[in-house]
């Protein structure tokens, strides 16, 4: 059979029959509705299902004759090979894309913004990676990381850095966790690196408990070195608050107005400001409402606001404070810190025998044990009461 020809082509009308090429089995050009064009058909039987199909090639003259006989040339090869040309086809355009650890990474902290209550937390998620991982893994494609390689991104501060190495791992395996979620690898390396690493120190041994204030040098400390009639010393206010109250330092600063019932002497921190997710009731003392009337007029809704930039004061506020007035811990060599009177209190209860429960409710510590907290359903607010003014008495129990 002759080969197909343009002067040919050029003349295809719509009646016309298909035009076959005359080199290529199979390959035909078909007419179109306009003069001198038409569309190349490659037909042929498919190895896989045995089933005539027709492989559309594109159009002619867009398509020359010589292209049209590559591309059907390329096809028979194929199917000499035993494959389908159009499942070839169908599977590289279905095929999915594999992202690279960055791409994912970044995709992954988009998603779990939203449920963190913490900004700073956010942050500090990503930042790890962008800091420890993304330099060495940021550009590989998830399916090609392998154990080795996370274990080189953790090896250099492993040991030196444990807490460190830890989240990062975690932050690691929680990205391909996504992955293998997604089908873009078949296994999470992350689950096997500790092969390929030494033996940390465990958790037990190497935790450093925060420094605290011993309760008995409490109430010379806040006579001496905090208490204070001035309304606009706010660090001082906010820091006897949170001793009185014995809450955690973040609660105290972002502290609003609206959280506090006058009327009961309540201090309700809602959930979604709680370290346990978890609404507390805080029963005010005399002197805590004392303080509070102190701080009323400075910002309409933060109770101890920052002076100069209205806003809720940031974490070394305390930290630098108690620095300065050099708090004595119960830690060699190290100040105490505004959570370790949280512990301050728990020994101050124990020591006056407070039952456990109303202490550890106090501190709005969650009970671990799901079978036991199923029978808590009050959070002892009236006990807790007259427990929090005997603290706040006792504290203020060397002021004049």
């Amino acid at each position: 059979m002759a080969l197909l020809t343009d002067t040919k082509a050029r003349h295809i009308k719509p009646d016309d029959k298909p035009l076959p090429h005359g080199g290529i089995t199979g390959l035909a050009l078909h007419p179109s509705s306009i003069k001198g064009h038409g569309k190349w058909v490659l037909r042929y039987v498919s190895p896989v299902t045995q089933k005539r199909r027709n492989a559309g090639l594109g159009s002619y003259p867009e398509i020359s004759i010589a292209e049209a006989a590559r591309l059907a040339q390329t096809m028979r090869e194929q199917l000499a090979s035993g494959d389908d040309p159009l499942e070839l086809k169908k599977a590289k355009t279905t095929k999915v894309i594999i992202p690279t650890f960055e791409e994912a990474a970044r995709q992954v902290h988009t998603e779990l913004l939203p449920g963190w209550r913490n900004q700073k937390h956010g942050k500090q998620w990503i930042s790890t990676l962008e800091q420890h991982v993304f330099p060495v893994l940021g550009s590989v494609f998830l399916n090609e990381i392998t154990p080795a390689n996370v274990a080189d991104v953790l090896r250099p501060f492993w040991m030196r850095l444990p807490e460190t190495s830890s989240r990062v791992k975690q932050r690691i395996h929680k990205v391909m966790q996504w992955a293998w979620a997604h089908g873009h690898c078949s296994a999470n390396p992350v689950d096997v690196v500790d092969h390929l690493l030494p033996q940390q120190v465990s958790a037990s041994i190497r935790t450093e408990h925060q420094p605290a204030m011993p309760w008995k040098v409490i109430p010379l400390y806040v006579a001496s070195r905090v208490y204070s009639t001035d309304r606009y010393n706010v660090t001082r206010a906010l820091l006897l608050f949170t001793i009185l109250t014995a809450s955690r330092s973040g609660e105290a600063r972002a502290m609003r107005w609206s959280e506090v019932d006058f009327k009961r002497n309540i201090w309700t921190i809602p959930s979604s400001r709680m370290k346990s997710g978890i609404k507390h009731r805080i029963p005010l003392s005399s002197q805590a409402v004392e303080i509070l009337g102190q701080m009323r007029g400075l910002h309409e809704e933060l109770v101890f606001p920052s002076p100069r930039k209205q806003t809720v004061l940031t974490d070394m506020v305390l930290t630098s404070f108690l620095r300065r007035t050099k708090a004595i811990s119960d830690t060699p060599g190290r100040d105490a810190v505004a959570h370790g009177f949280r512990s301050s209190f728990r020994d101050w209860c124990s020591e006056h025998r407070y039952s456990h429960d109303i202490a550890e409710r106090a501190l709005a510590h969650t009970i671990k044990n799901k079978s036991e907290a199923a029978y808590h359903r009050t959070d002892l607010l009236d006990e807790r009461r007259s427990m929090m003014q005997a603290w706040a008495d006792y504290v203020f129990s060397s002021v004049e």
